[in-house]
């Protein structure tokens, strides 16, 4: 991945120096910046593209990131101004950005917005969004936490779907099974603007060297498997729908139908901790572990829990999923 031989980093030379140059090119952007979070990146970002337009407000989703787990950082820290255009469980729409009533500087797109079950527009739809935010002199912000595992769903190799926007932020950890971190990439003057404020939000560390070793392993072997977990994924969602339809779970939900990405939602018709302890249990008890992520209450009555398919999941057959559906639902409460 990286010739040992050489220096490993010093403030953010060396291996993260390849790290960097490795990100722009597979997003076709001038340049990229390495950062320790995702939220130092957007924040550095946005208040840099704040300072080109001379507009602090940053239109965004009501379920982005950084307005439900960055405790309002856009506003208590970087000094920005988030309005949100829509609250909806999907992504805003061109004729939302176009109508909105107030002028903003930057629209940020979460692509895929996580919260709302890792939702994707269609790439028409993308493409419209963005000409509406172009035509209010806006510019674009991908909120790309996830974007390495888009291109299945929007048919698009990452450097056609990063070049929509004005600047992207891709994370190393969420898909890559990295260490951490984050890249900034973008148009060469951002970048290096952004390096700046990275030095005064105290994110250019002494030595990263771990990290990014672990992200360019992410990339050369998690990256080329993405379209595979995305695709199977599509197999065991199918599969669960199935499944909770036979064993008679009245309510049961795989949501998105079918998967944007290599993970979704599962929604049942309990309260959360009902079917945790039935997850536990089977996990105990048969090894087979269905539901590994936690559940948490969507509605009286209603638990929600996050589905991803990695490397282990692709031993799974339909037939499996059905069958573990089965031994689950066994051990849930016969009413709600």
């Amino acid at each position: 991945m990286y010739d040992l031989d050489e220096q490993a980093d010093i403030y953010g030379d060396g291996v993260v120096a390849a790290l960097e140059r490795r990100v722009a090119a597979l997003l076709g952007t001038e340049a990229a910046a390495f950062f320790p979070t995702g939220t130092m990146a957007q924040q550095v970002a946005l208040r840099c593209w704040a300072a080109r337009t001379g507009d602090t407000t940053v239109a965004l989703h009501g379920m982005a990131h950084p307005e439900v787990h960055e405790r309002h950082a856009l506003s208590q820290v970087a000094g920005l101004r988030p309005v949100r255009v829509t609250s909806e469980p999907r992504l805003p729409t061109a004729a939302e950005i176009r109508d909105f009533p107030e002028p903003f500087g930057a629209l940020m797109l979460e692509l895929p917005l996580r919260d709302a079950g890792f939702l994707l527009p269609s790439w028409e739809e993308l493409n419209d969004v963005v000409a509406a935010a172009r035509e209010r002199d806006a510019v674009v912000h991908f909120d790309g936490a996830r974007l390495w595992e888009s291109t299945v769903h929007f048919g698009r190799p990452l450097d056609e779907i990063a070049g929509l926007a004005d600047s992207v932020y891709v994370s190393f950890y969420k898909s890559l099974d990295g260490f951490g971190g984050a890249a900034l990439a973008g148009p060469g003057s951002l970048v290096e603007q952004a390096r700046t404020w990275r030095h005064r939000y105290g994110g250019t560390v002494f030595q990263q060297f771990p990290t990014a070793l672990s992200a360019l392993i992410g990339l050369d072997r998690e990256l080329p498997r993405l379209p595979e977990y995305v695709r199977h994924a599509r197999v065991v969602a199918a599969a669960l729908r199935e499944g909770f339809a036979a064993a008679g779970v009245p309510g049961a939900r795989v949501h998105p139908g079918v998967p944007h990405t290599h993970e979704f939602q599962v929604w049942l018709p309990y309260p959360p901790e009902v079917v945790a302890e039935a997850a536990v249990r089977q996990g105990e008890e048969t090894s087979v572990l269905l539901f590994a992520n936690g559940w948490e209450e969507a509605g009286p009555g209603l638990a929600c829990t996050e589905v991803t398919l990695r490397s282990a999941g692709l031993e799974w057959t339909a037939d499996d999923v059905r069958a573990a559906v089965a031994d689950f639902a066994a051990r849930l409460p016969a009413t709600a």
